[in-house]
């Protein structure tokens, strides 16, 4: 199989606000040889992101927040646009992502993470966008958690609460969550559990 190569013959931004969008003009190797026709393709770049399932192993609690989504104004009914969600953020300049989950934990939810664990790192939508996600676990003590949080000059507004794992699992079961990310935390969390709770008592 020939090696596998891209060149990128041409970029230019056609959007930039708060996202920006690029369009590239591309080729890409073939898995039978040779190169492929000359593509273009539009990408939307955002930067890259980490997720933070706020979980605590001692009273079996999962932090879930809720707030308004702009990718889901063509929902019906219109309530259907606010998203059951885990935490999440973009990784600033000279930021890690444990810096992103720690600091986002708190601003977006009040949470005070104790430990951290490293999930998974994943494209969200690489057809059409070039977000890359850390995904992490945090340990927390959800004995008071909740309330509205986020930061006012972003715009925040996120309801707070804390349910039972197994209630995370049903809000995932029923099509409650439609957002990726918490998706493939709380099903990364029915596998894990276990062994979580032993790690972390």
């Amino acid at each position: 199989m020939t090696k596998k190569s891209f060149k990128v013959l041409n970029q230019k931004t056609v959007y930039k606000g708060f996202f920006s969008v690029k369009k590239y003009t591309l080729q890409h190797t073939l898995y039978h040889g040779g190169w492929s026709q000359v593509v273009e393709r539009e990408v939307f770049h955002r930067g890259d992101c980490v997720g933070v399932l706020l979980y605590d192993p001692h009273r079996d609690e999962v932090v879930i927040i809720e707030q308004f989504r702009a990718g889901a104004v063509l929902s019906k009914p219109q309530e259907d646009a606010w998203l059951l969600e885990i935490v999440a953020g973009a990784v600033e300049e000279n930021e890690t992502p444990e810096e992103v989950a720690i600091r986002e934990a708190q601003e977006e939810a009040g949470c005070v993470i104790t430990e951290l664990m490293k999930v998974s790192e994943f494209y969200t939508s690489p057809g059409g966008t070039s977000e890359c996600l850390t995904l992490f676990c945090g340990k927390v003590d959800t004995s008071e958690v909740g309330g509205v949080h986020g930061l006012a000059e972003e715009d925040e507004d996120i309801a707070v609460s804390v349910v039972t794992f197994e209630d995370a699992c049903k809000l995932v079961e029923t099509g409650r969550i439609k957002s990726a990310i918490p998706l493939i935390a709380i099903q990364w969390l029915q596998l894990n559990r276990d062994k979580l709770r032993q790690q972390w008592q």
